[in-house]
């Protein structure tokens, strides 16, 4: 029985030595040394267990391995303690930087106990000032002594009001160094985009002063403060020596950035006027970030941190459903808007996900809401300036349309007053479009074109829009006169005149008579194979009707130059004319009865 009972006992400690994870090992190779899958864990619920009661149940064996290596814990009470045994197999590298790789850790302290049963104690987190540190970095780290091909113990006691994550690392010093400078790099970049973006804003909201932009400036700027203490450089570079600024200022900085969030979404999806309802909920979930920016100055640190978390994906959902709805009812500029918080809305919910212990910590966990942040706010920034476009593009419709109602509204007082003047100012009317019109043929005359035409130019720059010229002229026409006589001649003239404004007028064409038999005609955004269409349509049109006088058909044919005007090559009215001019009588020389463009 005896027997028995020494070899049970055998094979419980060996249980236990098998349940304990394999020490950690540096040798020659190792520059870098993750310690998750060398660490067990225990629970210190009261938080009131020395590091002396702590070792005694690693040597009892009630330690347990971290559940699949992870060391994400979510928001959890008490005091979590890490063991592993450390063995340094390399001759010439006996100091190693061991770093905590999570900022937001209120008190971590670390125990090393040797073989000669000297224990050593660092402290750190941020309730203790930064100068506590090894070395100035953003996250909890140490120096420590592993003497060559010896065994120690490593200990660690963490607590924290915040999400509780516990990514243990060894580190050469040349390890480090160039993890640091990859790190800077990234954070670096990051934070040049938003101060870039800040500045960019700055002198819109100055010059603008549109509303949009001051609170997207403030977002940016609380979003960056958010970032900053997340990623501890608030700590380091800002409150160094005040742990308390450095615990609340998380709380504050989040309820400050989601208000400023929020009140931009308000403004750019203008709320009050397109969706008044939600604007009532817009305007409650500001409340509440407002009450809880508050209480982070007087409630303990995760009664307010907890509720903020977890708010995040609520109103991040609520702004997607207010960005869809104004979507839906035609507001284009929130296509982009969406797009915009679609990102940080992903990589928000990776951050939050980590703090609750959903997912693991990686690369895209922690690096995801700055990826996000930076994506979201640069669209943000595209959004704003196609709201600025459109908005400018709306007002000067007003403008337009309020000019036009006023000087109809002016034309119409102005009628009423003048009763007794109506039939003067119709003769001055007549009067005027007399001095416009070319007697014989009703079209325009060559001194009103050039006024019309110069008007349609500034309007196709404007519109980015092309203008095609026709220049007609009869052939032979002193022949027409000649054998038929001049009465005739101007009839054929009048024909003509016709012919053009049932041809041309369903485009928009601008008709004259330039001089003679030559008639002018400008047909708005017209170009290309269309111009020439219509000018050989117009041609087959005036060689297949005779002109009917005094009994006798007389027939007729034009030749016709064209030249298309195209915005942005600064030619003016003479030089328009002149090219088609040329093309007319290359019509001419080619044979007459024919078309021929221009060249560009």
């Amino acid at each position: 029985m005896g027997i028995f009972a020494r070899l049970l006992a055998l094979l419980l400690a060996l249980c236990v030595l098998d349940a304990r994870a394999q020490p950690a090992l540096l040798d020659e190779g190792t520059e870098q040394l993750r310690l998750a899958p060398h660490l067990q864990y225990a629970v210190d619920p009261e938080g009131r267990a020395d590091a002396t009661t702590m070792l005694a149940r690693v040597g009892r064996g009630e330690f347990a391995p971290l559940p699949d290596g992870n060391t994400t814990l979510g928001f959890s009470e008490g005091a979590y303690w890490f063991h592993a045994e450390l063995f340094n197999s390399r001759a010439n590298l006996q100091r190693w930087l061991l770093v905590l790789h999570y900022p937001l850790l209120d008190n971590v302290d670390i125990y090393l106990r040797y073989p000669d049963g000297r224990v050593e104690h660092f402290a750190s987190g941020d309730s203790v000032p930064f100068s506590a540190r090894s070395i100035r970095y953003r996250h909890p780290n140490f120096w420590v002594d592993l003497p060559t091909r010896t065994r120690v113990e490593l200990l660690v006691r963490v607590s924290s009001r915040s999400s509780l994550q516990v990514p243990l690392a060894l580190y050469s010093p040349t390890a480090f160094a160039e993890l640091e400078r990859d790190s800077q790099l990234g954070i670096g970049i990051f934070y040049g985009i938003l101060v870039a973006l800040f500045f960019y804003n700055l002198v819109l909201w100055l010059s603008l002063r549109d509303a949009s932009h001051f609170w997207y400036m403030l977002h940016v700027s609380a979003f960056g403060l958010v970032m900053l203490c997340l990623n501890g450089l608030a700590f380091e570079y800002l409150w160094p020596n005040s742990p308390w600024l450095a615990n609340h200022a998380i709380p504050l900085s989040m309820a400050l950035s989601q208000v400023a969030m929020h009140q931009f979404c308000r403004v750019f999806l203008e709320l009050p006027e397109r969706q008044p309802r939600a604007n009532v909920a817009s305007l409650a979930i500001i409340a509440f970030y407002l009450l809880m920016g508050v209480a982070s100055l007087i409630v303990e640190y995760r009664t307010v941190v907890k509720p903020l978390t977890l708010a995040v994906f609520p109103g991040a959902l609520f702004i997607v459903f207010i960005t869809v709805t104004a979507i839906r009812r035609g507001y284009t500029p929130a296509k982009v808007f969406l797009a915009a918080w679609g990102f940080l809305l992903a990589g928000t919910a990776l951050y939050a996900s980590v703090s609750f212990g959903l997912l693991q910590k990686g690369f895209l966990t922690e690096y995801g809401i700055q990826i996000g942040s930076a994506l979201e706010m640069i669209l943000l920034s595209f959004a704003l300036a196609y709201r600025y476009a459109r908005l400018r593009g709306e007002n000067e419709r007003l403008v337009r349309e309020h000019n036009e109602q006023l000087e109809r509204h002016v034309a119409r007082r102005t009628s009423e007053l003048s009763m007794a003047l109506e039939q003067l100012a119709e003769a001055n009317q007549r009067l005027r479009e007399s001095n416009r019109r070319d007697a014989l043929t009703g079209l325009f005359n060559r001194r009103h074109f050039r006024d019309v035409f110069e008007h349609q130019m500034h309007h196709a720059a404007e519109h980015r829009q092309p203008l095609g010229v026709l220049l007609i002229d009869l052939d032979h026409f002193k022949l027409v006169n000649d054998t038929h006589g001049h009465l005739a001649g101007d009839e054929c003239l009048r024909w003509l005149g016709r012919v053009l404004t049932e041809s041309l007028s369903v485009h928009g064409a601008l008709l004259a008579r330039f001089g003679g038999e030559e008639f002018v005609a400008v047909v708005p955004d017209t170009e290309g194979e269309r111009l020439m269409q219509l000018a050989e349509q117009l041609r087959v049109r005036i060689c297949s009707e005779p002109v009917r006088y005094a009994g006798n058909n007389i027939g007729i044919s034009a030749s016709i130059g064209t030249f298309v005007m195209r915005p942005g090559t600064g030619i003016g009215v003479d030089d328009a004319l002149h090219r088609a001019d040329d093309a007319l009588y290359a019509a001419k020389g080619g044979g007459r009865n024919r078309v021929h463009a221009a060249a560009d």
